[in-house]
């Protein structure tokens, strides 16, 4: 196997950058130092760690140039939407600073005989396995909270962001956090599985696909090693009867080619009642049809190039293999001429089970369209599929939905009328295949504490 990765600019296919990979022995050195600064980091006042994190927040606020350029460059991302990740990782920098002290305070309970103090403690080395989709974010997700906590951190970061890999190491340096507590490791992934066995890894954190994540879990489990585990979705957004089309329309639009598509919580099923089937598809296909596929430089562009050549190519394959077995390909579906990794907007209707657009994850720019005899079929087609990340429902009864949603929807994350991506202040993960545990919230920063019970007898 080759010690060096090239990463390509998925707009031109041009080479960036040819980073060296660290040897077995060099990524085994970098978690001794983790471990070493977890000695003294998990020293430090909460009032420290939240000052750092607060200055972290301001120099990715003072490189947002910088960094929304390397997204456009390494994996595609429209430039406005990069702006838009820089925006929402300072923020959850600065949530984990005011947040964090309150969140990780001891609490006081009483028991027969005595008072107990419940104390969360850090536990060490966090390992996190990331992908390239959201290359700031991923990292920042998982980290801060850790650091906050009192942990340090290890990064495996996709081969294709090597570039902002090294980039978020230079910003936590730069913010004064002290040498070794956040290290980007420039591994393969052969090398990061073997770090999960590290003596000095205390816990995986892996967000991707199910079939790598259902392996860092065995792995991790293997040691009697906590992991959390973010992994694909096939979310389904439902369209009931009384849903407000317009409303419907412009969210499952948005929800289906926001990050060129490549996003786990992505519209990707779009499941609507039969009585506003036409209706719906009509409005929605006038939509896609107004989508500029280009350039992620230009402002006018609606989506990028997928990240990768293997990327584009299993999604049309995909997108084929579904047509084969009887979907109908309404719009799009056939590979772009000339450079880059561009895929057409894509709908694809009378989607049914055995297809890849029904049953697995298409990652990119196509909508998958399942016609539902009535509202609790669509219930049932929503909940029929091994994920369950996210998901959304359109009605003009909001309660309604809601008690859907709460009592129904077996998914970590449901939209009611809208869109929306992570929020720092509400919980992010899902259930089944998706994965498990949560991060953002509150809920992140313990997931890789030790929950410790200190009993004071009388």
């Amino acid at each position: 196997m080759s010690n060096t990765v090239d990463t390509i600019n998925p707009a031109t296919e041009e080479k960036l950058q040819s980073y060296t990979l660290l040897s077995d022995d060099e990524a085994n050195k970098a978690v001794d130092n983790a471990h070493e600064a977890f000695t003294q980091w998990r020293k430090t006042s909460l009032s420290e760690r939240s000052k750092l994190l607060n200055a972290l927040a301001d120099k990715i606020d003072e490189r947002a140039d910088d960094i929304a350029e390397l997204m456009v460059q390494e994996m595609g991302k429209v430039k406005a939407q990069g702006y838009q990740e820089v925006e929402l990782c300072a923020s959850i920098c600065r949530y984990s600073a005011e947040h964090g002290p309150e969140q990780l305070k001891d609490e006081k309970r009483a028991y027969e005989g005595g008072n107990a103090v419940i104390s969360y403690q850090p536990t060490g080395v966090i390992l996190g396995i990331q992908p390239w989709n959201f290359p700031l974010y991923q990292v920042i997700r998982y980290s801060v909270p850790n650091i906050m906590a009192g942990n340090t951190t290890v990064l495996k970061h996709a081969d294709n962001v090597f570039g902002m890999a090294k980039l978020i190491q230079e910003l936590y340096e730069e913010a004064g956090f002290p040498k070794n507590v956040f290290q980007s490791l420039i591994i393969s992934g052969e090398t990061a599985s073997k770090l999960i066995q590290h003596e000095k890894v205390r816990g995986v954190t892996f967000t991707g696909s199910d079939t790598v994540g259902k392996k860092v879990a065995e792995n991790a489990g293997s040691q009697s090693k906590k992991s959390v585990l973010e992994l694909g979705s096939n979310d389904a957004f439902v369209v009931l009867e009384d849903a407000d089309i317009e409303t419907a329309v412009e969210a499952c639009v948005q929800g289906r080619v926001i990050n060129n598509g490549e996003t786990c919580v992505s519209a990707k099923r779009i499941i609507v009642a039969d009585k506003i089937y036409d209706e719906f598809r009509d409005a929605y296909l006038e939509a896609f049809k107004g989508l500029k596929v280009g350039d992620p430089q230009n402002e006018d562009t609606d989506v990028g190039p997928m990240a990768r050549k293997d990327l584009i190519d299993k999604l049309h394959d995909q997108v084929q293999d579904s047509i084969k077995n009887g979907a109908t390909c309404t719009l799009g579906g056939e590979m772009s001429e000339g450079k880059g990794y561009f895929y057409p907007v894509t709908i694809l209707e009378n989607v049914k089970p055995g297809m890849p657009a029904y049953d697995d994850e298409l990652f990119g720019p196509v909508a998958s369209f399942i016609r539902a005899k009535d509202d609790e079929d669509a219930m049932r087609l929503a909940n029929d599929s091994r994920y369950g990340l996210g998901g959304g429902i359109f009605s003009k009864n909001t309660d309604r939905a809601i008690d859907l949603a709460r009592d129904e929807f077996d998914t970590g994350m449901v939209n009611i009328n809208g869109y929306a991506l992570a929020q720092p202040n509400l919980p992010f993960g899902g259930v089944k295949e998706s994965g498990y545990g949560r991060e953002h919230g509150g809920f992140g920063i313990k997931e890789f504490v030790n929950i410790k019970t200190i009993l004071v007898a009388d």
